[in-house]
């Protein structure tokens, strides 16, 4: 039903010409007009030919991957919690 897909961070000079185009390649989360990066989402099996293409582009400057989808977010802790002994 999803697929899969994977983060980039594009590192543009020209904001407006970003906004533009970047959608034909993917979906766009977020675009920083102050730092001048845009936040997107493409397949990732077309992962590493995107990133060449976006590379190409006249306005953008660097193309990050971003790591978050590999982060761990399932903690375990071997603590016990010390906030149940606080009774107020």
């Amino acid at each position: 039903m999803f697929t899969d897909r994977s983060g980039l961070i594009v590192w543009v000079s020209d904001i407006k010409a970003a906004n533009k185009h970047l959608e034909r390649y993917g979906s766009v989360h977020f675009i920083s007009k102050r730092l001048h990066y845009a936040a997107m989402y493409v397949h990732s099996s077309k992962l590493d030919e995107t990133t060449k293409q976006l590379q190409k582009l006249p306005f953008v400057k660097k193309v990050e991957r971003s790591y978050r989808n590999e982060i761990k977010t399932e903690y375990s802790s071997n603590m016990p919690d010390k906030t149940r002994f606080y009774t107020v």
